[in-house]
């Protein structure tokens, strides 16, 4: 989705709210679509937003404008938000077959959310709207799979490995936060920058000087994906220290 596409939708949605006095949300929305209206809606005083997408740290999520009535911890997803498990027989599909399955069905990638497989099981989340065709597949690839209908909170947390770490650099540019977080030389961190390899708040960013900052996600096709937590403190030689998370 367009920049300017997506800002329209929201300022609609975010009207839409405000006269309604209802809940209002978008589809499902890619990492970037949704770093960039967290940043739209910090400036927007009238604007209370929440993100989710079904379960806990879904990547693509959907953005729900509250009413002033509403308050965040009593959003309940579950009135906005599906999901359901396929059982597969006689094999393992992939994430990418499990895919091409659904999308197969003429099924909306922004009516789809985050597809979690675990061996022979595939937990999806979707839009109330394609729930019901969606539990009509039969088959993954040439594997039988059985779909059933799942409530959001019989769906267990994805396993990640979180590693925090600590570097020092001269400057917070992007080749040399990349080389640090990813333990790389400086020249070749810039050479995957050049080659389009890392993405920058999941955007593709091939400028090596591009300041970075606390907050920032880092993303280097074929090593994982990473986050600064903060600055603080200089080393003897002036070299300032860098903290972060990767997630492998």
């Amino acid at each position: 989705m367009e920049n300017n596409e997506l800002f329209r939708r929201a300022e609609d949605l975010l009207e839409r709210c405000g006269k309604s006095g209802s809940v209002t949300h978008t589809s499902f929305l890619t990492p970037a679509e949704r770093y960039k209206l967290e940043n739209w809606a910090k400036h927007r005083a009238d604007c209370r937003i929440v993100f989710h997408g079904g379960g806990v740290d879904c990547e693509r999520t959907a953005a729900f404008f509250l009413p002033d009535w509403l308050e965040e911890d009593y959003f309940q997803p579950e009135e906005y938000l599906k999901a359901m498990i396929l059982t597969a027989y006689f094999g393992e599909p992939g994430h990418r077959d499990y895919m091409g399955a659904i999308l197969g069905m003429g099924i909306g990638r922004e009516w789809l959310g985050d597809i979690r497989v675990e061996g022979s099981k595939a937990y999806v989340f979707c839009m109330p709207s394609v729930l019901r065709h969606l539990l009509g597949i039969e088959k993954v690839g040439r594997v039988s799979v059985k779909a059933e209908e799942v409530p959001l909170s019989a769906i267990p947390a994805p396993k990640r490995q979180v590693k925090e770490l600590s570097f020092s650099v001269m400057s917070m540019r992007l080749d040399a936060v990349a080389a640090g977080m990813f333990h790389l030389s400086r020249t070749e961190a810039a050479r995957q920058i050049e080659a389009g390899a890392l993405s920058l708040n999941y955007e593709e960013c091939l400028k090596t000087d591009k300041s970075v900052q606390e907050g920032d996600i880092l993303s280097l096709r074929g090593a994982g994906k990473g986050k600064i937590l903060g600055t603080g403190g200089t080393s003897r030689k002036g070299r300032l220290f860098v903290y972060a998370e990767v997630y492998q």
